[in-house]
């Protein structure tokens, strides 16, 4: 494609339309990544914040100078270096003085600028500002030709390429930002630790990440918190520059009389707006997510304090606090994603000692910088001085001839060998400079910039001297920002997470009584407390009552259908009483083609005798059926038109089962085995026959079977609330998978045992 600026005007271009909007998208995300998204790996500044604070080092606002108001600062930043808009620079600006989010704030701000409520700041009008000392540290150097500058965007002005940065802020106070493919996000960290692990990589060049680790243990966040990720993690994230690191509030219990007590929340994660925070802790509550708890409030002032009440003293604060970890942002994980500009060109992901070292390289060159500025300064005042010298050597002839002559600067530089310049200081001089005095003072200048210049010589020629003066400036800067600094020390601890695996079900449900109540059709629901079984219910039309038993809001119960699987349900997210509750197939999927065989009660330990309309069975434990997901377990397989019949405890040391056209048979219940999912075995044989339609079961199938004690007998409900004893049933006693015996007298005409 030709330039734009060659194609002449009025005359129309033909490309593809691939190409043109290829080549624009290009221009926009290459602009995007250098000249907003992404941070400068030296300083670990965007654009909008470099140029802020140069800005207000134009404007001479140091850490103990006046403030100005924003406003003026943003106008000078849009009108002068960053033509964006003026919203954009103040929220910029408003972030740096945020010690919410900033680890080492860089602006002092005056005014509401803002907190960690999630409030805006107010308008720049009202508020004012001035650079920290961290900012300064930054630009240190910055009038001794540290760095290059640029042209501003209309060329009237020149602003810094980079800062000069005496600590590396990059990580010192991190960096967020979306680009064009590509994003970064980078954690704040301890200036100290930051600037041992430097001077550790200035030592030994070659350092291995362990080592490094050792000197940064893990990020700093400004809001505190603690870090529950591994060592092994953390090394990972660093070496790779990609990772996440789960950070959790920091909390203590608070007695409180008569045994009571509260958990005192005093730091919350990083980016946490703690008015949402309280919000959705809330909306848990309502939905009694964590019964538990019963109440949060707010009662921070300056500092961060939230009460999260217990509903019952027995309630474990271990427990209540894991819980709110996982279900708020009490707990979170900070993705970290060192993606840096290297040299302030190429995006790349970054390890923490390629950041360390982009640091170190960058403030040797800036160090090399301000030792050739200075050695050139130097160099100037030692010609003046070399002039000054000449002119007391020779002071009458030089004030004679600058009395008599109208052109005395060329006379006296060929006089006396001057140069252009020293021939113009001698002119400038002030008369009261002609004493004795003041040329002894020039030659010990003289001297001690010439012993001042013939260090910068030896300190550019030796690499070993350049970075022990490196080293030298780090410490310093160590000391003004460090650990023994106001608000040098580390605020983010690093801990191991308690290991609790489970929370009991117990222990985040409030114990009350319920009575549950399930319909012939399916629709379930609890009443509180425990009325009496027969009590006279309301169902649906054309709908009756099928199981109804008393349970605890602690309890589990477990469905068994048809299908042959086991669904499980907590009896506290039951439907409440007041209406005719809600279908059962909407807390769990139970298929339409399948019905409700039994529900009842988990008990832990607990047998159960599964059979299936076609006579085969076995027995399963009760804490193998228990379903974690609402599609259930399969546990009794069921083929064609066999349907799951029977489930029912193990009562006894043998079994009964009686046919639907009226066998019974009784053998060991050692003879079935115990199994955790399967079809089973044989329980009891039948007649079939094969016929044109396929076979026919003439004996029909299974009807009823159940478990009871040899010596104790069997026994089974007659009309008239009647209960029949037969204690000797040897007579029916046989192997497994036998046909069975007429069952004895007075046994129900409906096949089953009660």
């Amino acid at each position: 494609m030709a330039d734009q600026t060659d194609i002449p005007v009025g005359e129309t271009v033909i490309e593809p339309l691939r190409r043109a909007i290829g080549e624009r998208y290009l221009q926009y995300a290459l602009s995007t990544i250098m000249h907003r998204a992404l941070p400068d790996a030296r300083d670990g500044l965007k654009p909008v914040h470099r140029r802020i604070l140069y800005a207000m080092r134009e404007l001479k606002l140091s850490p103990t100078g006046g403030f100005r108001k924003s406003a003026k600062i943003s106008g000078d930043v849009m009108g002068n270096y960053h033509p964006h808009g003026d919203q954009a620079i103040y929220d910029a600006l408003a972030r740096l003085a945020q010690d919410f989010n900033v680890r080492y704030p860089l602006v002092d701000g005056q005014g509401n600028f803002g907190n960690i409520d999630g409030d805006n700041p107010a308008a720049a009008r009202y508020t004012e500002a001035r650079m920290t000392q961290a900012a300064e540290a930054l630009m240190e150097g910055l009038a001794e030709n540290a760095v290059d500058f640029r042209d501003n965007y209309d060329g009237s002005l020149t602003e810094p390429v980079v800062l000069p940065a005496a600590f590396p802020n990059l990580l010192a106070n991190g960096a967020s930002g979306i680009a064009v493919g590509m994003a970064t996000n980078i954690p704040p960290h301890n200036i100290e630790e930051l600037i041992n692990a430097a001077l550790h990589l200035i030592k030994s060049p070659n350092a291995r990440d362990e080592t490094l680790l050792d000197h940064v243990p893990g990020p700093d966040f400004p809001t505190g918190g603690i870090i529950v990720e591994s060592r092994e993690n953390i090394l990972n994230a660093y070496r790779t520059g990609r990772g996440s690191i789960r950070l959790r509030a920091r909390w203590h219990v608070e007695d409180l009389p008569r045994g009571m007590w509260h958990i005192v929340v005093t730091e919350i994660p990083y980016q946490v707006q703690k008015s949402k925070l309280i919000e959705k802790i809330a909306d848990l509550i309502q939905a009694r997510k964590i019964p538990i708890l019963a109440d949060v409030r707010d009662e921070s002032a300056d500092d961060i304090r939230l009460i999260l009440e217990p509903r019952a003293k027995t309630v474990d604060p271990a427990i209540l606090m894991e819980t709110l970890f996982r279900q708020s942002d009490l707990e979170l994980r900070f993705s970290m994603n060192m993606n840096v500009l290297i040299d302030g060109l190429t995006p790349k992901v970054c390890s923490l000692k390629e950041v360390l070292r982009a640091f170190i390289d960058h403030r040797r060159q800036v160090l090399l910088r301000r030792s050739r500025h200075r050695l050139d300064k130097i160099d100037h005042r030692l010609e003046v001085l070399e002039g000054y010298i000449t002119a007391f050597l020779n002071l009458d002839r030089v004030i004679e001839i600058i009395r008599n002559e109208d052109q005395p600067k060329p006379i006296m530089i060929a006089e006396f060998t001057l140069t252009d310049v020293q021939a113009e200081a001698i002119l400038n001089m002030r008369l009261r400079s002609l004493r004795r005095l003041e040329e002894i003072e020039l030659k010990a200048e003289r001297d001690a910039l010439m012993l001042e210049r013939a260090q910068l010589e030896d300190l550019l020629a030796d690499e070993t001297q350049q970075w022990s003066r490196i080293s030298e400036q780090l410490r310093a800067t160590r000391k003004a920002f460090g650990k023994s600094a106001p608000g040098g020390a580390r605020r983010t601890d690093l801990a191991d997470a308690p290991k609790i695996e489970d929370v009991p079900l117990e222990a985040m449900i409030e114990r009350e009584p319920i009575t549950v109540v399930c319909s012939a059709r399916g629709w379930i629901r609890a009443l509180k407390g425990h009325i009496a079984l027969d009590s006279v219910l309301k169902f649906k039309d054309g709908d009756e009552g099928r199981f109804i038993f008393h349970a605890h809001t602690t309890d589990k119960l477990v469905l068994f259908g048809t299908n042959g699987r086991f669904y499980t349900i907590a009896a506290s997210a039951l439907p409440g009483g007041r209406g005719m509750g809600e279908p059962v197939r909407l807390i769990v999927d139970l298929p339409n083609d399948a019905d409700i065989v039994r529900l009842f009660i988990h008990q832990a330990g607990r047998k159960l005798l599964l059979a299936s309309s076609a006579g085969d069975g076995f027995i399963v434990n009760e804490d193998d059926i228990i379903a974690q997901t609402r599609n259930g377990k399969q546990v009794l397989n069921v083929k064609g038109d066999s349907h799951a019949k029977i489930c029912k405890p193990v009562c006894g040391d043998h079994v009964a089962i009686v046919s639907e056209n009226g066998k019974l048979l009784v053998f060991p219940l050692s003879e079935l085995p115990e199994m955790t999912r399967g079809k089973g075995v044989r329980l009891q044989k039948y007649k079939s026959v094969r016929g044109a339609q396929g076979t026919l079961d003439l004996d029909g199938g299974l009807s009823d079977a159940t478990t009871f004690v040899w010596d104790q007998g069997l026994s089974w409900p007659m009309s008239g609330g009647k209960t029949r004893h037969q204690a000797d049933m040897s007579e029916w006693l046989g192997k497994r998978a036998g046909v069975g015996k007429r069952p004895p007298h007075g046994f129900p005409r409906n096949n089953r045992f009660g």
